[in-house]
């Protein structure tokens, strides 16, 4: 019980888990360590361990807690309160019970960040925050700085772990892999990735969404995105990859190097894109093709920047929804039709201000109010 006390009061003063500090823990104190701290509860905690006298009480404890995978021992009566700080080695009835209810008391927001790491673990990232990334073993994977986590190169893993990140409307964030690839990932997209690719093998990620990558160069091991039926293979390049469910086609701009586009539907449709066009996969025909593209009209989201060239109302709806985390209704016909060319950039003009913007070319009446545009 002292060396767990002993740590708890190290993360209390340093807001963190720092590497090694976890080593002389059992497994299950490793585990109620982390829990309590992606829970916010190592304060409380330590309150609850000061109320024990000796070493001999704390083994009682987590005697009676094990025992309460079968039944609910009267001994957890005086401790409701300190019930979830062990939510990650006592799985009783009663705790899952507990743990549920919380959540359905303050579920997550749609509009966070979050993380998922193992099956159920789901963190919350703060934007403006910095904090460790740290296993379920109480290995520290990566660490968050702002808008962005960077994956160590040198973790212990020896398997395939997978974490996956769900970004919200409204909100870019960044990733960098194990081996050093940045992704950009755009708003309302979702990416699975290893938390460390393994010496063997391809590189291989899974995505929903728009995201531009700079993968690291590495010949013995291609780096393959996955969406739907869809594979684009790579050694080391930048490209731009969508795939929202909603569109019609999955699409891959390359900026530079080369890469192998194929569908599981027509393997023989493969491209093989040079920088400056566009491979796309149609969802409905599952047909493959490509073209010359300006590569600013696909990347500039990483900047904050929206361009539209020659695209009509209708069609720019969705992204903006998409930007900006916002509904529009629109009702006007006339205006679904009208092709416009515009720039805007999320930090800088609002929704109002695209809205007046769009208004002053082809004159219509909008009203805004809970984040839904009303289009007449």
């Amino acid at each position: 019980m002292q060396k767990l006390k002993s740590v708890l009061i190290s993360i209390e003063q340093s807001g963190q888990i720092e590497e090694g500090v976890l080593q002389h823990l059992t497994p299950d104190e490793k585990e109620i360590v982390n829990t309590l701290f992606h829970e916010n509860l190592v304060s409380e905690a330590l309150e609850f361990l000061e109320e024990m006298d000796t070493d001999l009480e704390w083994q009682e404890f987590m005697e009676n807690a094990n025992a309460s995978k079968k039944q609910r021992p009267s001994v957890w009566r005086p401790l409701l309160k300190y019930a979830a700080i062990f939510a990650g080695v006592i799985a009783t009835g009663y705790l899952v019970f507990r743990q549920n209810d919380m959540a359905s008391q303050n579920p997550i927001s749609e509009t966070s960040i979050k993380l998922k790491m193992g099956n159920h673990n789901v963190k919350v990232i703060q934007e403006g925050s910095s904090q460790q990334i740290v296993s379920s073993s109480g290995e520290v994977l990566g660490i968050q700085k702002g808008n962005r986590i960077s994956y160590k190169v040198d973790s212990e893993i020896g398997e395939l772990v997978y974490n996956e990140l769900d970004i919200p409307f409204g909100k870019i964030f960044e990733v960098e892999l194990s081996d050093g690839t940045t992704v950009h990932l755009n708003s309302g997209t979702r990416i699975k990735y290893p938390v460390k690719f393994l010496n063997k093998g391809k590189r291989e990620v899974f995505i929903e969404g728009e995201a531009y990558f700079k993968v690291a160069k590495d010949k013995n091991h291609p780096f393959v995105v996955h969406s739907d039926q869809v594979a684009v293979e790579v050694l080391g390049t930048e490209f731009n990859f969508s795939s929202y469910k909603e569109d019609t086609e999955i699409k891959t701009v390359l900026v530079e190097g080369s890469v192998s586009m194929t569908n599981s539907l027509r393997p023989e449709d493969q491209l093989v894109l040079v920088p400056g066009t566009k491979g796309a996969w149609n969802r409905v025909s599952h047909d493959t093709h490509e073209e010359k593209v300006d590569v600013d009209l696909y990347t500039g989201w990483i900047k904050g920047e929206l361009v539209f060239r020659d695209i009509s109302f209708l069609d720019m709806i969705q992204k903006l929804e998409r930007s900006y985390n916002v509904v529009i209704e629109n009702n006007n016909e006339l205006l679904s039709g009208k092709i416009l060319n515009a720039r805007f950039h999320v930090d800088i003009e609002s929704i109002e201000d695209v809205m007046k913007s769009i208004g002053e070319l082809h004159s219509f009446q909008y009203t805004i109010k809970d984040r839904k545009i009303t289009i007449d």
